[in-house]
């Protein structure tokens, strides 16, 4: 008698998702017979190329929360190059990944087409292994919406980077649509919004998948031009309540950004935080109402970007749009997206002011200065 081995959550997950989306979108293969959509990302905006390098970490001493085995990330770190010239541009997913995402998208993100679209030809203006501008840079910590993957931050962290940040994109197994590892492939475990139980799991795992990059990004090949003295932390949606968690937490991060996460998981703590915060919301969230109350006590820097909604923080603010010109996503499911405003002065305001808040709060060290130079906080 032939014995099967009982499906992984992971693999329940999956085929719950991509069910649906067969009896959801079947008929959606007809908008492509024109063939798949192109899609671009937009140039950075600072006056150094951005070079990437990704790298797999294992934390040995904890056990992954979503299934059995110890817990793994992905990062990439985008930084600005001495030169680019000869080095390939890295797509924003991994092949594997691009064909996952085919079929999830539009599960995770109701209104994206189920086809039409060649995901693994979207390219990034990251060059792969290109070599480093010389001296050490301010680091930032990125950590994505809650479905998404580390990519889809990939537009502002290059602007970021052009502009001489160092810039970690975190992945979390587990919670990320699709991540690929080195030991194969990582689907959500989400099939809706989460429970509070399980978010409390997302937030507390990705504040700690964040402490555990920060403990060896010294070990990495970058580190000589990493000031680990000098760290911010951002992060969209649940990423943005875990980079003010993280933020609260660590005292070896300085600064952070929330666009658009809701505070109310722990608001003693929250509301306890000193340290400089800067938090941007849209007027066209449906959780707006809940977003106000979570930020009441809290204090920080706010911005509203009007006309927008609530994934205009991710690199669809890009690609929305540029679907909808292709037949492949309505109007109505745009402006659920993104919003129904200019995207172009929206994330533009984004860029701005990310920028500006972390030059003004991790200042790039003084030419002949040294990172052990510099005062260092003490982790809590």
């Amino acid at each position: 008698m032939s014995t099967h081995p009982v499906p992984s959550r992971r693999t329940v997950a999956k085929g719950a998702l991509l069910g649906a989306a067969a009896v959801l979108f079947g008929t959606s293969a007809a908008r492509a017979a024109e063939g798949p959509a192109a899609l671009r990302l937009p140039a950075p905006t600072g006056p150094h190329p951005v070079g990437l390098r990704t790298f797999a970490l294992t934390d040995t001493s904890r056990v992954d929360p979503w299934e059995p085995g110890v817990r793994q990330v992905m990062i990439s770190v985008l930084y600005p190059a001495r030169t680019v010239r000869g080095f390939r541009r890295a797509p924003q997913l991994t092949p594997a990944e691009a064909r996952e995402f085919a079929g999830l998208a539009p599960l995770v993100r109701p209104g994206l087409p189920a086809a039409g679209v060649d995901w693994g030809a979207v390219l990034t203006q990251g060059h792969v292994d290109a070599p480093p501008l010389p001296g050490r840079r301010p680091v930032l910590l990125y950590t994505p919406g809650g479905g998404d993957s580390r990519t889809l931050g990939t537009t502002l962290a290059e602007d970021l980077a052009s502009h001489g940040r160092i810039v970690v994109l975190v992945d979390h197994p587990g919670d990320a649509s699709q991540v690929e590892l080195p030991g194969g492939m990582r689907w959500t475990v989400l099939t809706g919004p989460p429970d509070p139980a399980t978010f409390r799991t997302m937030i507390d795992t990705r504040v700690a998948d964040l402490r555990f990059v920060l403990d060896r990004l010294g070990g990495l090949p970058l580190a000589p031009v990493m000031d680990l003295r000098r760290i911010g932390v951002y992060g969209h949606s649940a990423g943005g309540t875990a980079a003010v968690h993280a933020l609260a937490r660590d005292g070896r991060i300085a600064a952070g950004v929330n666009l658009e996460g809701h505070l109310d998981l722990d608001p003693d703590l929250v509301a306890g935080l000193d340290r400089p915060l800067l938090m941007f919301r849209t007027d066209g969230f449906e959780e707006s109402a809940r977003i106000e109350r979570s930020w009441a006590g809290v204090r920080a820097r706010r911005v509203l970007l009007p006309h927008a909604n609530h994934w205009i923080f991710s690199d669809y603010a890009y690609l929305v749009p540029q679907l909808q010109a292709a037949g492949l996503v309505t109007a109505g499911a745009r402006a659920a997206l993104v919003g129904p405003g200019d995207p172009a002065a929206a994330t533009a305001v984004v860029r701005r002011g990310v920028r500006s808040f972390f030059d003004r709060r991790l200042p790039a060290a003084p030419a002949g200065t040294s990172a052990a130079d510099s005062p260092r906080r003490v982790s809590q």
